[in-house]
């Protein structure tokens, strides 16, 4: 029956690729108010063959979002599904309670609205669901989306920008059909190729420099991308900001969650027809997508062969290379943005996490996958993270497939592969790692700005069937300072309170003050200093909301708050 099977898609295939199909290139939202709505639909991917798909404001996929740092965005997330589903800012730096988390759920026909600023550097992100053990299942269904973070650093510099004439979104994917042409879950058979929910796409593209934003938004295959005449590419950013200069490559290694940004540059080929391929025949075994997925001899999969597409190169895209367009950018530029990699000297402490299999041997490829022996449980807090925490993680796979590491809250700086230091590509900021069989990589990152004590973050392996089957954890970022602590002390003054955003603060004490600090409602300093034989000062500027002032009285503390209108 899967021999059957098989060549039935195989010809599906052929059939496709003789009838190409324009690339879609999805309808973008911007502003600070934001509407979605996650539906279900169909498709037609086939002549007359409808697929009941998933997706967000449509039948399939969901707008690109394009935001500016800096800006409070208002997000409005409707769920008109028959089940409950999340949404997670894969990439983002939000609060938890914003970040879409399993614990985050948004039940039918009810809204979710969370609403925060943007504070990534212009890069590449997406959104999709994140509900424990239903994750592949939303995501292979069809609810994803590109987000595009702006800022000014970016907007300086001589790049293609204008989305949907030389800046385009790539999503790519591969899926399995069964006989009704319907969406399988949790397979292996994924032997359909598409982009933007296109089966053999192609998209006219004009004869000048020309940015793609790549996303692997597979639910398991790596993607070893490269054109097919070699022509060299450059990338210009990774997951979550742009790299300090152009990175020339011939070939680009591509895990599930992970994006990049590359130019190409078209110029002077007019009427010329190019591919971009996966070559999967010089992927190493022990990735998803190589020949054997596993690494080492009798490594088996359950429904991985025959599959056109494991261990062989194939087309993903075809670009059809057209006339220029108003004002093409015709150069690469040398210089990108200053990359500042935090240094492993700054590390307050290192946390080991080891990947293993739940059972050993040739056939571990079909069970489920454990961070330091453990399975994912919604009650158990792996780790408490202090808030400005610097810390390396240090992830090592003592399994025999690769696993890609997403973290949130964080980007990190990918510090050593196996004691090396990372390609140039892998220099910039980071939120995937993929971590190959007897492999260890150890990341750097800051965890700041956000606390809670009780929603936490996840860290999980992105491909989504060992992440729905528990290959995952959560941590807590806590604040040194409890935000809740407010004593009653007659040791100094505070007024106005509530204040316009002008407070005056007298001391009445005898011992000398030493500091004080003002921490906002999350926990983070926005104003400190050192009194010197001061009785009194007075701070400006407090935007409105909750503070709390702290002052440092020899060996004792007081804290008081303070409401700003």
């Amino acid at each position: 029956m899967n021999r059957i099977k098989f060549l039935i898609i195989g010809l599906l295939i052929v059939q496709i690729g003789n009838a190409q199909n324009p690339l879609l290139i999805q309808s973008t939202l911007t502003g600070t108010d934001i509407n979605l709505t996650l539906q279900n639909g169909t498709t037609q991917f086939y002549p007359g063959q409808i697929t009941n798909t998933m997706g967000v404001n449509g039948n399939i996929l969901g707008p690109t979002l394009i935001l500016n740092q800096g800006d409070f965005v208002n997000f409005s997330v409707t769920n008109q599904l028959a089940e409950t589903t999340t949404v997670h800012w894969h990439g983002l730096h939000v609060s938890p309670e914003n970040d879409g988390g399993p614990h985050t759920t948004i039940a039918a026909n009810s809204t979710w609205s969370p609403s925060f600023t943007i504070m990534d550097k212009a890069a590449t992100y997406w959104y999709h669901p994140h509900l424990h053990h239903f994750t592949d299942k939303h995501v292979s269904k069809g609810i994803a989306g590109m987000i595009i973070v702006k800022d000014t650093d970016e907007a300086a510099l001589n790049l293609p920008r204008t989305y949907g004439i030389d800046d385009f979104p790539l999503i790519i994917q591969t899926k399995d059909f069964d006989a009704n042409n319907q969406i399988v879950v949790h397979s292996n058979s994924d032997d359909v190729i598409m982009v933007n929910a296109t089966i053999d796409p192609f998209l006219n593209v004009p004869s000048q420099v020309v940015r793609y934003r790549v996303l692997n938004g597979s639910s398991q295959r790596a993607f070893n991308l490269g054109l097919d005449n070699n022509q060299p590419f450059h990338q210009i950013a990774s997951d979550g900001g742009l790299l300090s200069s152009p990175v020339q490559l011939t070939r680009l290694l591509l895990a599930p969650g992970e994006r990049a940004e590359i130019l190409i540059d078209f110029s002077g080929m007019n009427g010329e027809t190019v591919y971009l391929k996966s070559y999967a025949s010089e992927l190493q075994n022990g990735i998803y997508g190589a020949t054997n997925p596993g690494m080492g001899a009798g490594m088996t999969m359950n429904g991985y062969n025959p599959n056109p597409l494991n261990g062989s190169d194939f087309n993903i895209i075809q670009f059809t290379i057209i006339t220029q367009s108003t004002n093409p950018i015709t150069a690469i530029p040398s210089n990108l943005v200053t990359v500042t990699p935090i240094p492993a000297g700054n590390s307050n402490i290192t946390r080991t996490l080891t990947f293993t299999p739940v059972t050993m041997g040739s056939n571990q490829l079909n069970g489920d996958f454990l961070i330091n022996g453990s399975t994912m449980d919604l009650d158990v807090i792996n780790y408490s993270v202090p808030l400005n925490n610097t810390e390396i993680w240090e992830l090592t796979n003592q399994s025999a497939i690769s696993h890609p590491f997403h973290i949130h809250d964080v980007q990190f700086n990918i510090l050593t592969r196996n004691g090396v230091a990372p390609p140039v590509n892998e220099q910039g900021r980071k939120d995937v790692v993929l971590v190959k069989p007897q492999e260890t990589v150890r990341f750097i990152a800051k965890f700041e700005d956000f606390t809670s004590d009780t929603v936490p973050y996840m860290y999980h392996c992105h491909l989504l069937t060992h992440e729905d089957g528990g290959m995952m954890g959560q941590f807590i970022v806590t604040n040194v300072l409890s935000v809740n602590e407010n004593f009653i002390d007659d040791k100094f003054r505070i007024y106005p309170n509530p204040s316009k955003g002008l407070i005056n603060i007298e001391f009445n004490i005898d011992s000398e003050v030493d500091d004080i600090f003002i921490y906002d409602n999350l926990g983070r300093i926005i104003y400190s200093t050192i009194i010197k034989n001061e009785n009194s000062i007075s701070v400006k500027g407090l935007r409105n909301g909750v503070f709390y002032i702290k002052l440092i009285i020899g060996k004792d503390t007081v804290i008081k708050k303070v409401i700003a209108y």
